[in-house]
């Protein structure tokens, strides 16, 4: 049987585990599709357009705004970032499932777009502030001054917690991947999301009927 695919909007604060958790995902379930955001910033030396970004122009990507094209937008250092809602709808009538791995501010913009209905927000934890902490460190990629400043935004993105419908502790990797399989395996087996389903049962009936 058909059903619709899910936004599976997946937050953490840096550190937490939601990159590594997205990766597994994906390699669990190579139909999940990951959403490809839209820029205003140049393309880099080997990206290509669809791949890592779909690349536009400002005049372009506020038009998409405008003509309310994209889930989600916000603008980093200068330029714009967004998700496009076409590919993703198109997804979801294929019954695939897009994956989202932004901040609650974006979710939270997709949670209140058309596509809301379809949304399955999760966000991921760390098991101490202290082992947030050691892990940013251990990346040994970035300044004492720039693992400050994640720390600091790490504290406003936690606060926000509560609005998420699934929040798992990503104290061990291997837990945290299974709970959230788990999670995506009953969300895809709820009835609402099931459309044939209700065709299906009243063909059982008929076999009843007939009998």
């Amino acid at each position: 049987m058909k059903r619709r695919g899910l936004l599976i909007i997946l937050s953490s604060p840096s550190g937490a585990g939601k990159s590594t958790l997205a990766k597994r995902l994906m390699a669990w379930d190579p139909t999940l599709r990951f959403s490809v955001s839209a820029t205003t910033r140049a393309p880099r030396p080997g990206e290509e357009d669809g791949r890592e970004y779909y690349f536009r122009s400002r005049a372009a990507f506020e038009k998409m705004v405008a003509e309310g094209e994209m889930l989600e937008h916000a603008e980093v250092f200068g330029n714009f970032y967004g998700s496009p809602k076409g590919p993703v709808q198109a997804a979801m009538e294929e019954g695939r499932d897009t994956l989202f791995d932004i901040d609650w501010q974006g979710g939270q913009q997709i949670r209140n777009s058309v596509l809301g209905k379809d949304v399955v927000s999760i966000f991921v934890l760390p098991p101490s502030i202290a082992e947030l902490e050691r892990r940013l460190r251990s990346r040994a990629q970035d300044s004492d001054e720039v693992i400050a400043g994640r720390m600091a935004k790490s504290e406003a993105e936690i606060s926000h917690w509560a609005e998420y419908d699934y929040v798992l502790v990503n104290d061990d990797l291997d837990r945290a991947e299974a709970d959230l399989k788990t999670i995506l395996t009953a969300e895809r087996m709820r009835r609402d999301r099931q459309p044939d389903l209700s065709g299906f049962v009243r063909g059982l009936n008929r076999e009843f009927d007939a009998r």
